[in-house]
């Protein structure tokens, strides 16, 4: 893996040693990457994938060097273009995560940096990698299988990378189902579901989340995310239009879960995080884990700057 851009260029076999070594990495701390450091490139604003990233470096022995607002960095500002930015930074570093505005910003970044490019997302209708790698480790554990898995996402499915990016993983695997709950305007785009297709995958889609919620494994839910629906007459028209409640939650069969990527605003109540179903801050140290592996499986073929 000398790049991680989207989720397609994974295997079901990747998948598995990754998982298999960021469970054996659950409250470990060691020295593997000392020497090694990561450059945290983030052109949009981030909490929970830039803080995880750097914990994971730090947590192997590593070291970061960070720019969180990127967009209005001084060499943004003096119109330094991404190409030449990254030919930079990889000078500095052995390894960049990246999130940019602009879909395709990875692909453009991997295409001529001279260390790996770890997309942490790009644009509203590109990827997010490792959350979604991060989601399906979530499943498979709360679940204890791989397969005949059957997924609701709801919501905001049109402008989520991290829900493109899983339904690309969830094609490599058996027996699953996905239903897509979401208002017309917000529905998944075609090349998602042409995709699951190809794949075999059975999917629906559905405006009304009262059926599923009680039949689904896994209740993916997604914040509406303002800051891609501009206008403030839709965002307010779709904003309370999906709610997990507790009674939603109690509805839910036995050993059902419920992720999110969180922030969440609104969409899951607070009264449903102690209910049996809630896993999605668990979600968030199962990240932790998955980010470490993707970092040591990633470094493995670096060697460190000035050795």
């Amino acid at each position: 893996m000398q790049h991680l851009i989207e989720t397609q260029q994974c295997t079901r076999e990747s998948i598995q040693k990754l998982f298999a070594l960021a469970t054996a990495l659950e409250g470990k701390r060691d020295q593997s990457l000392k020497g090694k450091v990561l450059a945290s490139l983030f052109y949009e604003p981030s909490t929970r994938t830039r803080l995880s990233f750097e914990s994971a470096m730090y947590r192997l022995g590593g070291h970061v060097i960070t720019m969180e607002n990127g967009r209005e960095s001084s060499s943004q500002s003096k119109g330094e273009t991404l190409e030449d930015s990254i030919k930079v930074i990889g000078q500095y570093a052995d390894m960049i995560v990246m999130r940019h505005m602009e879909t395709g910003a990875a692909d453009r970044a991997a295409a001529l940096s001279p260390v790996p490019i770890i997309n942490a997302g790009d644009g509203n209708l590109g990827q997010h990698p490792t959350q979604a790698l991060l989601d399906l480790y979530t499943i498979q554990r709360e679940l204890k299988r791989q397969d005949n898995i059957h997924v609701a996402f709801i919501g905001n499915l049109k402008y989520y990378r991290s829900t493109r990016s899983l339904s690309y993983l969830l094609g490599k695997y058996k027996k699953i189902r996905i239903t897509f709950v979401s208002s017309p305007e917000l529905r998944m785009d075609d090349d998602v579901k042409e995709y699951l297709t190809r794949k075999g995958v059975a999917w629906e889609e559905v405006e009304s989340m009262h059926h599923v919620v009680k039949e689904a494994d896994v209740l993916y839910q997604t914040r509406i995310a303002k800051e891609w629906i501009k206008n403030e007459v839709e965002y307010e028209k779709q904003k309370g239009r999906y709610i997990i409640t507790r009674a939603v939650a109690d509805s839910m069969k036995k050993g059902a879960i419920i992720i999110h990527p969180l922030p969440r605003i609104g969409e899951i109540s607070p009264d449903v995080d102690d209910s049996p179903h809630a896993v999605y801050f668990r979600q968030v140290g199962y990240g932790l884990m998955v980010r470490m592996a993707i970092l040591k499986t990633i470094a493995r073929g670096v060697k460190s700057r000035g050795k």
